[in-house]
């Protein structure tokens, strides 16, 4: 449906080759000195704040319920994936949409490169504003990209991942979501990800 159109990423992401996934998986080892114990490092988190530059968003998350979702994201989070990363769609009435590398949609992949599998969970739904959910381009395309929601959005459960809810930070939500914004939805003016702190 029209609404669904808004939070797909544009282009698909091309699955990685064999040397992609050598290169990444030996630059992981380096960064983590080989130990498997580095608990710290590779635990998932409960929650995380949003340092945005229009003030932090606090969230809680579900490692529970959704552990594949929430470990790409805390691993995208401490690896420094999405420090200056825009808010690259704003809707007024419906979600403000990040994540992407490239800021236009059409950018970012898992921390196992390329995408991974959707997570439903009856329990979370997308039944309140200030819901933290993945964006995708169909079913199993999850990469980085992920949204808030500023209203109930039900027409997206079965479709995208519920991983967190708003805590804290509603009003700079509401503060993005009334940002100026063009005809493709992107702010006139530069909103970004400074940086992402995981709580475990």
């Amino acid at each position: 449906d029209g609404a669904d159109f808004f939070l797909r990423r544009d282009v698909l992401n091309e699955a990685p080759d064999a040397e992609d996934r050598f290169a990444w998986n030996n630059d992981r080892s380096q960064q983590h000195g080989n130990n498997n114990n580095d608990d710290d490092d590779d635990a998932l988190g409960n929650s995380a704040v949003l340092r945005t530059s229009k003030g932090d968003i606090h969230v809680k998350l579900f490692p529970s319920e959704v552990p594949r979702t929430v470990e790409n994201f805390c691993g995208h989070a401490r690896g420094g994936y999405y420090d200056g990363v825009i808010f690259h769609r704003v809707i007024k009435g419906f979600m403000l949409q990040t994540g992407d590398p490239q800021g236009d949609g059409t950018g970012g992949e898992s921390i196992w490169g390329g995408e991974f599998e959707d997570e439903f969970v009856r329990d979370l739904r997308h039944d309140r504003p200030f819901t933290l959910s993945m964006a995708n381009a169909g079913p199993n395309t999850n990469g980085s990209q992920f949204f808030i929601t500023t209203v109930p959005t039900p027409w997206l459960d079965n479709k995208h991942t519920v991983f967190g809810r708003v805590t804290r930070g509603m009003d700079i939500c509401t503060a993005i979501e009334n940002a100026r914004t063009d005809q493709n939805d992107k702010p006139d003016e530069e909103i970004n990800i400074q940086s992402i702190d995981i709580v475990v």
